[in-house]
């Protein structure tokens, strides 16, 4: 990990790649409000859907934000937005629905992957950057929760890494996994920058862009649009509010001492009939929400027809643990809200896309 003490102070001037994205957009909001400069990657700048969200922010905290356009896949866009910068904030990540998946390795770990090593190019060719805050997954740390149940304590913990993630089986998680370990590798290969990595859970609460590629989202508007109407089957997940996440990114880039990952989640797993029962305390009327949990059985029987091969509900279904979360309230000062209030916010915010955030 090196002697770096790389850590910036309000006023700096820091680069965000996928600045308009659901995470990107909560973390360049939260530095323009504690006094950054904010640099912003985004795909394209007049992509008015996307980027609109960052246009306000530029109305609101007027010569503070720039706007760049850079591709992930592309060598060297991203050296202008970084110049001048002590601190990259690397959000952007490509994510495609998994129906949308036609081949693993290409659709889903080569942009990862070559995404990750152009922006650590970058950074290599800019003198000036002393931090990198990545912005990874708790799906790196395990790949399905079975594996969790081999953890000490059946307890999830930034000690481990995912092993058991493939490009056939859960490509998503093995993308990240292999582009935390890229900016690993190339943080232990230098002293000039210090790394430090975020790894969030199921990643909700209130959304400034309409529309959102984000898997997290994916889950929860199956929940509202009725898919589960006549029963939630009994899947847990691991949570965290994208304002904590956003906060977790800037606390690790301010404070000298933080190092290595950390998980942002809540300590204990929400199942989808929680999350509906908690939706359904102040919105009775949506006939979407299931009131019931469903049996395991018909889920095994009916899963495949949803897309949920055997394998997958074996390793899920029922499962639950706990998180230790304590590095992220120690070390970088994370207080969690609620769920119920990340829930509330979230759904309303999908509810009425057209309110400003």
């Amino acid at each position: 990990m090196g002697g770096h003490t790389g850590t910036i102070v309000p006023g700096a001037t820091v680069a965000v790649t996928g600045g308009s994205g659901f995470v990107g957009s909560h973390v360049v909001r939260r530095l323009l409000e504690r006094g950054y400069r904010v640099r912003a990657t985004v795909r394209s700048r007049v992509d008015a859907a996307k980027v609109r969200p960052l246009w306000d922010l530029q109305e609101a905290f007027p010569g503070r934000l720039e706007l760049f356009e850079a591709d992930l896949l592309a060598d060297g866009s991203f050296d202008e937005a970084f110049r001048g910068c002590p601190a990259v904030f690397h959000v952007a990540s490509p994510f495609l629905m998994p129906e949308r998946i036609r081949d693993g390795r290409r659709d889903v770990v080569e942009p990862a992957l070559l995404g990750t090593r152009n922006v650590l190019a970058s950074i290599d060719r800019t003198p000036e950057v002393g931090i990198l805050i990545f912005t990874s997954t708790v799906g790196a740390i395990f790949g399905d929760y079975a594996d969790v149940l081999e953890m000490d304590g059946r307890v999830l913990s930034e000690r481990y890494v995912n092993t058991t993630s493939t490009v056939e089986s859960n490509p998503y998680h093995y993308a990240k996994t292999l582009a935390e370990r890229a900016a690993w590798d190339a943080e232990a290969a230098q002293d000039r920058w210090r790394m430090v990595s975020i790894n969030p859970g199921l990643v909700l609460g209130p959304s400034f862009t309409p529309a959102s590629d984000s898997g997290s989202l994916f889950l929860l508007d199956e929940l509202f649009r009725g898919c589960f109407c006549y029963g939630a089957p009994d899947f847990s997940f691991t949570t965290a509010d994208v304002r904590e996440v956003a906060d977790a990114h800037i606390a690790a880039a301010e404070n000298p001492e933080a190092k290595g990952r950390y998980i942002v989640a809540a300590e204990t797993m929400a199942s989808f009939h929680e999350m509906s029962r908690i939706i359904r305390s102040r919105h009775p009327w949506d006939p979407r929400l299931p009131r019931t949990g469903l049996p395991h059985w018909p889920v095994r029987v009916l899963g495949p027809a949803f897309g949920l091969t055997q394998d997958y509900i074996r390793r899920h279904l029922g499962i639950r643990f706990r998180v230790d979360n304590s590095r992220s309230v120690r070390e970088l000062g994370l207080a969690y809200r609620p769920l119920a209030e990340t829930l509330l916010d979230h759904y309303d915010s999908r509810r009425a896309p057209r309110r400003r955030g």
